[in-house]
C-alpha cells in the first residue's frame, strides 16, 4: 500500500509538469524578454509553500546569471519595500491568485515595476493585476485531501526552472560564468583548476599507433571505455581521433570495419587543450562542439593526457587532487 501511494504521488506530480508543456506560448516568451532586457532585478514573492518555492527559484536564477532576490509579502508591507526600484520586475507566485500578495501588488505597480504572475487562478485577482500571467494550474494535488500544496508547488518549481534556463541561454551563460558564481564546492574547485589537475595520463590514455587497423581501435575503445581513441604518429604527436560516433557511422555503411585502416575513419585536426588550459575553458569547448573528451598536448604537439567530461563533473574514476 505504501509503495502504491508513493507511485501515485509521483505520477500525479509528473503529470502536473507535463501538462505545462502546452502552456508555453507567447506569454512565456514575453516574460523572458521582459526579464532579460530589464536593467533592474527580478523580485520573487510568495506566501507559505509558494514562498519556499520562490526562494529556490531565486537561488537558481542567481547562480545562472539573472540577478534576483526573494521578498516576503508581509515583510514588504512593513518596511522592506525600500529595496524595490522602478527598474525591477516583480514575479508573484500564488496557486489560487487570492492571497495577501494582492495587497502588495498594487503598491509594486505604483513603484513602476512590471508584474508577472505564476498562478493557477487565471481569472483571479492576481491575474487581473499582472502584466503577464503564466498558467501553472494543476488538475489535482497529490495530497488525497486536496489541501497540502504538492503537485501545484512542483509545477511552479518546474516553470521557474524553465524560465531560468531560457534566460541562461538568452544570456549565453557559459561554464566560465558558472565558475564565477560557484567558487566553493567540489565542482567549483574543478572548474577553477587547470587541465593538468584532472587529466588522465600514461597508460590511461587510449591510443593506437598510425597504421593500425580498426580491429585494434575497437578493442581499445572497449577496454578504456572513454568513447574515444587517439591515433598517434611514431613521435607521439596526434594524427587524429576515432570516436564512438565515428564507429557507429562506419558500421552502418560496411561490414568490413575490422579491416579498415584507422586513418580512413579518424577525424583529423581534432580540438585539443594544453595542461595549463583552465578546466572551465575545456568544458566550454566540449559544450560548444558536443564532445565528451579532449586530447591534452604539450607545446611540441605530443599527447600527454586526456580530459573527459565525467572527470570534470566528478563522475569518473579519477578524483580531484587524488582525494
Amino acid at each position: 500500500m505504501i509503495v502504491k501511494q508513493a507511485i501515485d504521488v509521483l505520477k500525479i506530480e509528473a503529470e502536473s509538469i507535463l501538462s505545462l508543456i502546452d502552456r508555453i506560448d507567447h506569454n512565456f516568451t514575453e516574460m523572458v524578454e521582459l526579464i532579460f532586457h530589464s536593467t533592474g532585478r527580478l523580485i520573487v514573492s510568495g506566501i507559505g509553500k509558494s514562498g519556499i518555492i520562490g526562494q529556490k527559484i531565486v537561488a537558481t536564477l542567481n547562480s545562472t546569471g539573472t540577478r534576483s532576490f526573494f521578498l516576503h509579502p508581509v515583510e514588504a508591507l512593513h518596511g522592506d519595500l525600500g529595496i524595490v526600484s522602478k527598474n525591477d520586475i516583480f514575479l508573484a507566485l500564488s496557486n489560487s491568485g487570492e492571497t495577501e500578495l494582492n495587497d502588495l501588488v498594487p503598491i509594486i505597480r505604483q513603484i513602476g515595476c512590471g508584474i508577472i504572475a505564476f498562478t493557477g487562478g487565471m481569472d483571479s485577482t492576481l491575474a487581473k493585476l499582472s502584466d503577464i500571467v503564466i498558467d501553472v494550474g494543476v488538475e489535482k494535488e497529490a495530497c488525497p485531501l486536496g489541501l497540502t500544496p504538492t503537485a501545484s508547488t512542483t509545477a511552479v518549481l518546474a516553470m521557474g526552472d524553465a524560465m531560468a534556463i531560457a534566460l541562461l541561454n538568452k544570456r549565453q551563460f557559459k561554464s566560465s560564468d558558472f565558475k564565477k558564481f560557484h567558487p566553493g564546492g567540489t565542482l567549483g574547485q574543478r572548474l577553477s583548476s587547470s587541465v593538468s589537475d584532472l587529466m588522465l595520463t600514461d597508460d590511461k590514455i587510449p591510443t593506437v599507433p598510425a597504421g593500425g587497423l580498426m580491429r585494434e581501435v575497437l578493442k581499445k575503445i572497449n577496454q578504456f571505455n572513454l568513447g574515444v581513441i587517439f591515433i598517434l604518429n611514431a613521435d607521439e604527436t596526434l594524427l587524429g581521433i576515432v570516436t564512438d560516433g565515428d564507429i557507429r557511422r562506419i558500421i552502418s555503411s560496411t561490414d568490413l570495419i575490422h579491416e579498415l585502416p584507422a586513418e580512413e575513419v579518424m577525424i583529423r585536426n581534432p580540438k585539443t587543450v594544453n595542461p595549463k588550459t583552465p578546466v572551465y575553458d575545456a568544458l566550454n569547448i566540449m559544450e560548444q562542439h558536443e564532445i565528451t573528451a579532449l586530447p591534452v598536448v604539450s607545446g611540441e604537439g605530443k599527447v600527454i593526457g586526456i580530459i573527459h567530461l565525467h572527470d570534470i563533473l566528478g563522475k569518473g574514476a579519477f578524483r580531484f587532487n587524488g582525494k
